[in-house]
């Protein structure tokens, strides 16, 4: 029989726990239990933490039951993407290399999330070291697409999507560097927020690329996306109360974010901006032409910050790796300081004339990904085929990274196509409200 809890946004599972209609130590054996008798849990969770969850979820019944709840998500269990520390666990970012790293504390985020009270269930699986957005890892396992046994999950935070879309957990946290975030929600038809780099701190969590680096849930609706974000934050969450699409003026850069785009994401998109105009959304056609220049800056400060962090281990361990993941980050042996600083200036002038172009919309739309998921057979056998389709999928959600943008993504209700809500930095919250607004206009 269902469980239908397992199928709960964690706000609600929250709004029940604080009626005393839902246990939280029932909760999360009902979660564990799943994850037991589920036949992918596998290649979901990297490892549980059993025994954690349990005593905090004894602590989240206490508190309940003593009126002493620390807030709406106290007592919810979530999941944890691979590459955040956990005390005394394993945290080994997909890759071999990292094989038995253990750290001795929390990290911060976690830290955090642990303080209000959420449930720790374990730790996902993910691309190895966060450097791919199909999600595909031989090396650890490829966590399943929720759509099609053949299709890629969608990455780095694969198994985070994964353990939300099959019911074993009730969110999970990922991080976005280039679309991680984004992508693997997308692709599981489900609400993922890439939140403002440097907002949520990353200490405690392995590092792919300072600059680009950021900590972002992946969940079941946009009031979940935002007071997890809080919690992570520290601060209180929006109220999203009245949201309204009335009157909001979007930017739609066709050139850019549709080229080369399939034929599914496309007629998904335009099947999203007519609800939304339905719903009283003002929609324009805008030329972004920040939105091509900033892409060949990714060479030389993602791939070259990859590189500084991991050149050292990958020359005398890169034989562990996935080949086509250990090739991304080769290139950027030969990125000069030069070469990183003249992009950097570059990037920031093109961050800049992005925040202008932006004034008088309130923010950008775009097909979340252009391609469906591919096919993880064929991704694992041809290494042309994981390059091209691993650099189009990250193509649109890779510019808001670039550019410095929040951003969030949404279901449209095609399977495993999602629509962007992209805004200038520092609008998560605004772009909560739109994505609630928006949420409600696309079903």
């Amino acid at each position: 029989m269902t469980d239908d809890r397992l199928a709960m946004t964690a706000c609600d599972l929250g709004r029940d726990i604080g009626a005393g209609r839902i246990d939280p130590r029932d909760l999360t054996e009902a979660f564990l239990s799943a994850a037991d008798a589920h036949p992918d849990a596998s290649r979901i969770y990297a490892r549980m933490t059993a025994d954690r969850a349990r005593a905090e979820a004894g602590a989240a019944a206490d508190r309940a039951k003593a009126g002493l709840r620390r807030g709406l998500l106290d007592g919810v269990p979530i999941s944890w993407k691979d590459l955040y520390d956990t005390a005394g666990v394993a945290a080994e970012a997909g890759s071999a290399m990292l094989a038995g790293r253990v750290p001795t504390k929390d990290a911060e985020v976690l830290t955090r999330a642990t303080r209000a009270g959420m449930v720790c269930l374990g730790k996902t699986h993910m691309t190895e070291l966060a450097f791919s957005g199909l999600g595909v890892n031989p090396v650890t396992a490829t966590a399943p697409n929720c759509h099609n046994a053949d299709w890629a999950p969608g990455g780095s935070s694969s198994g985070a999507a994964a353990s939300v879309a099959a019911g074993l957990a009730a969110a999970g946290i990922g991080s976005d560097t280039g679309g991680s975030v984004r992508i693997p929600s997308a692709w599981n038809d489900l609400v993922g927020l890439k939140t403002t780099a440097g907002w949520l701190p990353a200490d405690g969590s392995v590092p792919l690329s300072a600059l680009f680096d950021t900590v972002g849930p992946l969940c079941r609706s946009v009031e979940d996306a935002a007071e997890i974000t809080a919690v992570l934050a520290s601060v209180k969450a929006p109220d999203l109360a009245d949201a309204s699409l009335v009157g909001r003026r979007f930017a739609v850069d066709r050139a850019t974010m549709l080229k080369d785009a399939r034929d599914a994401p496309v007629a998904a998109f335009e099947s999203a901006l007519s609800r939304l105009s339905a719903a009283g959304a003002v929609i324009e056609e805008v030329d972004f032409p920040e939105f091509a220049d900033c892409l060949p800056l990714s060479f030389p400060l993602v791939v070259g910050e990859a590189w500084a962090e991991w050149g050292e281990m990958i020359e005398t361990k890169g034989d562990l790796m996935f080949p086509p993941v250990r090739e991304r980050f080769a290139p950027g042996k030969n990125v000069t300081a030069a070469e990183y600083l003249r992009a950097r200036s570059a990037l920031e002038r093109l961050r800049r004339a992005t925040v202008a172009r932006m004034a008088g919309y309130d923010a950008v739309l775009a097909p979340t990904a252009p391609i469906l998921p591919p096919s993880v057979s064929r991704l694992l056998s041809d290494e042309a085929y994981y390059t091209t389709e691993n650099l189009l999928a990250l193509r649109n959600t890779r510019i808001g990274n670039l550019l410095g943008m929040a951003a969030l993504t949404l279901p449209t209700g095609t399977p495993a196509c999602g629509v962007m809500i992209m805004g200038a930095p520092g609008t998560d919250w605004a772009l909560c409200r739109l994505g609630k607004a928006a949420e409600a206009a696309l079903g």
